[in-house]
């Protein structure tokens, strides 16, 4: 599976900056990051995307400090659409449902039950997770739950910022890649709106299932660390359950560098993806059967944008006249010698 294709020849953004001995990138970076936990403190973690990309913009200018404004301004100039794009699907997603709405959920707990119900006495895994491991009391892995969780919002745009002040012509295809598997997505919450496990106990298909996926920030008193994410929680489309665009973000993040990196690291890399499938379960946001057509989504991402840039490489080749070959002249006569009598 390719992860790049783009016909284009790489090239960095910006030329390198001039070294300045590092400390004007330590002390740039000291600083964002005291405000960014300032920020964190009060207002909350950033999953709003103006609110990351806020802090994502600073972060490249903190690291690039010593490099022109000019350049600063180009990140903006290049990431507002995107930011944009991602406030459209956020919003969009509410349109997907309203008050008649009928969310398939029997179909999902089937699914689950199938896949699993001979190891879990019958129950879908959330349920059979949240009876063995859910607490009154918050223990370690709700908290490293509620950080894999909150990661989902972060991670694309992370990577997304990296690849930019590298090599943009990653960032553009990485960004075709990402905005293909977003409109697959949001195309699915419309034609086929489903309800995640919490909703389906609430309206008694299930066991009782606490939505927990940010609870375990208050086991270090950050109890407004998920301010800006339970308000987006409370507001968001209750019946976005299929695919589950958490894991596959995750999954196409990691897939994306797998190539460019060292395989002794894959087994680490390959473990967020699985990480985010636990939280996700567990905290009753999805259900298995979500995961696996995340995933399968992943992978008609990558097929079918990477054929589509195949088809437009060769049809700009085709379009691009190419030079005859230059026609050597004919040697010049020796000039005629006059005979001599």
């Amino acid at each position: 599976m390719s992860a790049v294709i783009d016909p284009q020849p790489s090239a960095r953004t910006e030329p390198p900056a001039s070294r300045d001995g590092g400390r004007r990138r330590v002390i740039a970076m000291s600083v964002w990051s005291v405000a960014f936990v300032a920020g964190w403190l009060g207002i909350g973690l950033p999953t709003d995307p103006v609110y990351a990309f806020f802090w994502i913009w600073a972060g490249t200018i903190a690291w690039n400090s010593a490099r022109p404004w000019r350049s600063h301004l180009r990140f903006a100039r290049d990431w507002v659409p995107v930011v944009l794009l991602l406030v459209a699907y956020n919003l969009s997603r509410g349109f997907a449902y309203h008050d008649g709405t009928i969310p398939h959920a029997y179909e999902l707990i089937l699914a689950d039950r199938l896949m699993f119900g001979w190891a879990t006495g019958g129950e879908v895994p959330t349920v059979w997770l949240q009876q063995h491991l859910y607490r009154p009391e918050v223990h370690w892995w709700d908290v490293l739950v509620s950080w894999v969780y909150f990661s989902h919002f972060v991670a694309a745009l992370a990577a997304a910022a990296v690849l930019w002040m590298r090599e943009r012509s990653r960032w553009a295809a990485f960004m075709r890649r990402w905005a293909f598997l977003c409109a697959s997505g949001l195309v699915t919450y419309f034609l086929y709106p489903a309800a995640p496990p919490w909703w389906a106990a609430q309206n008694g298909l299930l066991e009782e299932v606490a939505r927990i996926s940010t609870r375990g920030w208050k086991a270090f008193g950050m109890h407004g660390a998920g301010n800006l994410l339970n308000a987006g929680q409370l507001a968001s489309n209750p019946v976005a359950a299929m695919p589950s665009l958490h894991t596959a973000f995750a999954l196409f993040v990691v897939l994306f560098f797998l190539r460019s990196v060292r395989r002794r690291w894959w087994p680490l890399l390959l473990a967020y993806p699985l990480a985010m499938t636990f939280t996700l379960v567990y905290s009753g946001e999805h259900y298995v059967i979500d995961v696996l057509v995340g995933w399968a989504y992943v992978g008609l991402t990558f097929l079918v944008v990477g054929l589509a840039e195949r088809w437009w490489a060769r049809r700009r080749a085709r379009r691009t006249p190419t030079e005859p070959p230059a026609v050597q002249a004919a040697p010049a006569e020796p000039p005629a010698v006059p005979a001599t009598r």
